[in-house]
């Protein structure tokens, strides 16, 4: 009886690995906010203010490399955010995920965040 209820308990853990692998915040961004379109995107110069917006808000916590801590801190350099579109990250900024330790960041100004996404998209 021990024997399968451990079987059966490592079973479920791991469709519960499965699962939560294959959704991601991402999935939570409303179609309108997914398909918006970043007004800066590749302008050096957003980049260069993005990076100076990145240093102030987000190196603290996920490193002057982005590269996180490994834990709560994830890699702003991951295949997550690669894959993810202007919109989606855009939106994350300003919902943040307090759970997760992500703030809001709704109270920088709306030209502040896409300098920030156009600088993060920069990174991949």
């Amino acid at each position: 009886m021990n024997r399968t209820v451990l079987i059966l308990f490592c079973f479920a853990f791991s469709a519960l690995l499965a699962f939560a692998a294959a959704h991601s915040h991402w999935d939570h961004v409303p179609a309108k906010d997914h398909d918006r379109a970043n007004p800066m995107a590749g302008r050096s110069e957003a980049i260069a203010a993005g990076a100076l917006i990145y240093s102030d808000h987000c190196a603290q916590c996920h490193r002057a490399d982005a590269r996180g801590d490994g834990h709560k801190r994830p890699s702003l350099r991951s295949d997550s955010l690669r894959k993810a579109t202007d919109g989606d990250i855009e939106w994350f900024l300003r919902q943040g995920d307090l759970a997760h330790g992500m703030p809001s960041w709704a109270s920088l100004p709306a030209d502040q965040r896409w300098q920030l996404v156009t600088y993060l998209k920069s990174l991949q």
